[in-house]
This record gives structure tokens, sequence and C-alpha cells, in this order.
């Protein structure tokens, strides 16, 4: 079952923590950024509140959470309810996807991919934005998931495990890219991006559907 109790009882103070954390939020977004397509019809899965989708051009979102895509409309996504593994859009519907901090909460991370892969095009763009669990902030958040409201549920992922589950969904793997080197409670200046993964908290995969065409 999707796991959507805590964003319909407290759906405000999540979408608090980006003003609190104004610097932490700008940089993942530039970290995106580099990634996400600028033309053609996107898809955010897991849109929640519409945070990443609507500043970065991504028209379509869905969400389980009723309370959440009630601010991504306001956001002015176009929004649809529903779960990561079941997506209610036909083969080849968009260009690209856009996964972000949402990998940790679905039931099952390997059908959330076969199923991007099926609405995505031949050659479309995937990109993953996710909490490193091997990362500083991603061992606290995973030391202190029971004590969370939001993390309580979360199975946090490494690089590696990323790979490993796009290759086998049948992805390819174009670019990393990574940013929060500093703990949150230490972020106060946007930080730029750099390539790889392993050294920060925030890590950006960019991948390739792989599928031939029809």
């Amino acid at each position: 079952m999707p796991r959507i109790e805590p964003f319909e009882a407290h759906a405000e103070r999540y979408d608090a923590w980006f003003e609190r954390h104004q610097a932490s939020y700008v940089s993942e977004l530039l970290a995106l950024r580099a990634f996400v397509p600028v033309s053609g019809r996107g898809l955010e899965i897991g849109v929640g509140g519409g945070r990443f989708a609507a500043p970065l051009g991504v028209e379509v979102g869905i969400d389980p959470s009723r309370t959440m895509l009630e601010r991504a409309r306001a956001r002015g996504v176009e929004v649809f309810e529903g779960a990561a593994e079941h997506l209610p859009f036909a083969d080849d519907s968009f260009d690209h996807a856009l996964v972000v901090t949402t990998l940790c909460f679905v039931d099952s991370p390997a059908a959330m991919l076969a199923e991007a892969r099926r609405v995505l095009r031949p050659a479309g763009t995937l990109v993953i934005g996710f909490i490193d669990r091997d990362s500083p902030l991603g061992r606290d958040y995973e030391a202190h998931r029971e004590a969370s409201v939001f993390y309580r549920d979360a199975t946090f992922y490494c690089a590696r495990d990323v790979e490993r589950l796009l290759l086998e969904v049948g992805f390819s793997v174009r670019s990393w890219a990574q940013t929060l080197a500093r703990p949150l409670a230490e972020t106060a200046n946007i930080e730029p991006a750099r390539p790889g993964r392993g050294e920060c908290a925030f890590v950006v995969v960019a991948a390739m559907n792989d599928k031939p065409a029809r």
C-alpha cells in the first residue's frame, strides 16, 4: 500500500521543509536542472506538492496523496492520483520522467522503474534524485528513521543499489551528479552540483530508456 498517511496528515509540515532549508532545496533543484530536458512532455512520479515539477517545467505529476496533489495543482502541475507501481498512462506517453526522494517510499522500486520505462518513449530520459544511504545524511536518516513522521517506513538506497535497479529494468545509466556535502544545519549557501557520486548526500542519476522503437 502507498505510504500516504503522514503526507495526508502533515502536508503543511512537509512542504515547510523547503522554506526552512532554502539553500539545500535550491541546491537540489540545480543538480536536477542539469539533467531534466527543457522540452518534451514530462512526468514526475511521486510529485508530492510540486516543489520540483513546477520549477523544472515538468507538466504532469502523479502521487497517491490527494492532499499533496492539491498543492501541486496550485503550483500549475497537471495532477493524477495513483501509485508509482501502476501508472495510469499509455505506453510511450512521455519524453522524460522525474523521480525525486520517492524511491525510498515505494513498495517496489523495481516495479516503479518498470512502469517508468513503459510510459517513456524509446530513448526517453529518466532522472532520479535521492538521498544516498551511504552518505552522512543518509546514515543519520537511517539511524533516526523510527522517530521521523515521514521516514519511519522508508527504505533508503545507496548509489550502487539504484544503478543495479536501473540496469536490471532496462535503462542505461548516462550521468551522475551530487550536492549537499555538508549537514543540513550547516548548509547556509547554495552548493553547486559536482559530477559523480559518493561524496554528497543528494545524488542525481540520469538514465536512458533502452527499449526498442515500435
